[in-house]
């Protein structure tokens, strides 16, 4: 097994194990209500809060668009033009040409 299951398990173990010692009735104030509840609950719903706040935390992000599409890159053998002339834009010399093509 890998590192990473590994931990996994040992740390959803633990936190059973604590989750379920921990049973006993609790005093709760959240703003203007007073409640009694168990401090399993508690526990349970702290740890699925944590687990989604992590698992957001720890995503990769997306990406919304992609600039490739905007510069012609996905396309090798399309030649970039500008957009006034609709002429083939190139920012070489005649100069940096010749000595690309090794002549």
């Amino acid at each position: 097994m890998r590192l990473k299951t590994i931990f996994i398990v040992v740390v959803a173990v633990l936190l059973t194990v604590v989750i379920m010692q921990n049973s006993g009735p609790v005093y709760w104030k959240i703003l203007f209500f007073t409640t009694y509840t168990s401090k399993l609950t508690v526990l349970l719903v702290m740890a699925v809060l944590a687990f989604i706040a992590g698992y957001l935390a720890g995503r990769p992000r997306r990406t919304r668009f992609s600039n490739d599409a905007n510069h012609g890159y996905d396309e090798p053998n399309r030649e970039r033009t500008n957009d006034y002339t609709d002429k083939p834009s190139s920012t070489l010399s005649d100069e940096d040409r010749d000595y690309i093509s090794g002549d």
